[in-house]
């Protein structure tokens, strides 16, 4: 008689690659890469918005909604962009988005008018969201836990930097050649950066394909939004991102008028100050491991505070440092939120991720444009001190949330 079968052993639990590894460094750099070429193409338009107003007759407001169409496409799309990256895998996911983001930017500069620049735009966004709906699930899959938050701040310095080479090419090539052409050179450039993801990005170690007899979608949503830590983190994004919006759409527009009267292409240049955002998002990672990750989140709305009260100033040079200062802010609070997102989520991490992406891309799109109501009616000074007020609620939920509400925290259904 033969002895009863051994049922076979479990595979081991993946644990993720570390920092040192070549597929750490290759997943990082291509993340990078995805953040680059997404954001690149979402924030373009924001260098050119004082000559696109001017050439389709529209006042400031009316200009920032390009920015605001396309992180509210973003905003619609990341919560099905997460639900089919479950299916079909991250990185397919990602390709697929930025494939389609890329051919459907080249377009819009070839639309005759403003609504129709406005529905491009906002399809670009619908294209462009698996990147930032599931760009840290996907780091949190793959990587070894104690590098995510690490991992996360580089995936947010691509977009910073994206953010960056977007607007310093579309932005002077505005001024010398139109508008049109700067955009169309910023969608060839998310271009080489989109095949630059295809190249490097290794195949997938940790992702586990969502079943229909998983948890289902809607539980997994409705159960982020019954968490106070997960709401405090949203509230956060929703409200710095918008912050930060606001700031970066209406500031040219204040500075090409009196006292300063800054030509536009100088004023472009001022989007330089997101590399102090490139340097703030690498630290705060790190520095969240060490006193803790809300005491950093309080630390870098304090900081932005402090940056908003210099943009008061007469004194370009004072403004200047203000804006360094608002942006080191914004970029110490903002990534750690973000990866705290998939991090601390207790069940559907992918769908957590997403809905962070959705409040600060809602954010960004609703203040982006709400605000920009407020400066074309009571100037800058009324829209500074509405900055401030979102900074301080934002402050305000991150306290309650994680540091009152935090043990609080809801069971996970089984």
């Amino acid at each position: 008689m033969n002895p009863p079968r051994e049922p076979p052993a479990e595979p081991p639990a993946w644990r993720g690659f570390e920092r040192g590894e070549r597929a750490y460094t290759r997943i990082v750099v291509a993340l990078f890469a995805a953040g680059f070429a997404t954001f690149a193409q979402i924030f373009d338009a924001q260098a050119v918005l004082p000559a696109l107003g001017r050439e389709l007759g529209v006042p400031a407001a009316g200009a920032a909604l390009t920015v605001s169409a396309t992180t509210i496409g973003l905003a619609v799309s990341v919560l099905p962009w997460a639900s089919v990256a479950d299916r079909i895998g991250r990185i397919a996911a990602m390709k697929i988005s930025l494939v389609s983001a890329t051919v459907l930017s080249l377009l819009v500069p070839l639309m005759p008018g403003f609504e129709s620049v406005l529905v491009m735009r906002g399809l670009v966004g619908l294209a462009l969201g698996a990147v930032p709906a599931i760009a840290v699930a996907y780091l949190a899959e793959e990587l070894h836990g104690s590098w995510v938050g690490v991992a996360a701040g580089t995936y947010v310095a691509g977009n910073t930097i994206g953010g960056i080479a977007g607007r310093l090419v579309a932005g002077p090539l505005s001024e010398v050649v139109g508008w049109r052409s700067g955009l169309l050179a910023v969608s060839v450039l998310g271009a080489v950066a989109a095949a630059t993801f295809f190249v490097l990005v290794p195949a997938a170690r940790g992702f586990v394909r969502v079943r229909s007899a998983s948890v289902p979608l809607r539980t997994r949503i409705l159960f982020q939004l019954t968490d106070p830590v997960m709401l405090a983190l949203y509230a956060v994004g929703f409200l710095l991102m918008g912050a930060f919006s606001v700031v970066y759409n209406y500031l040219g527009f204040h500075l090409t008028g009196a006292p300063f009267l800054v030509p536009e292409t100088l004023v472009s240049l001022l989007f330089v100050a997101y590399l102090s955002g490139t340097l703030a998002s690498r630290v705060s990672g790190g520095l969240g491991q060490r006193i803790g990750y809300l005491r950093v989140m309080l630390g870098g709305i304090a900081i932005m505070v402090a940056g908003l009260v210099l943009l008061f100033s007469d004194s370009l040079a004072v403004v200047i440092v203000g804006l360094v200062v608002f942006t080191v802010g914004c970029f110490s609070a903002h990534p750690v939120a973000s990866g705290l997102s998939g991090r601390w989520a207790q069940l559907g991490r992918g769908q957590s991720t997403a809905l962070y992406q959705l409040a600060w891309l809602s954010g960004t799109a609703f203040f982006g444009w709400a605000v920009g109501v407020v400066y074309d009616g009571a100037g800058w000074v009324a829209t500074v001190l509405t900055v401030i007020g979102m900074c301080g609620a934002a402050a305000l939920a991150a306290g309650v949330g994680i540091g009152v509400l935090g043990r609080r925290r809801p069971a996970p259904p089984a």
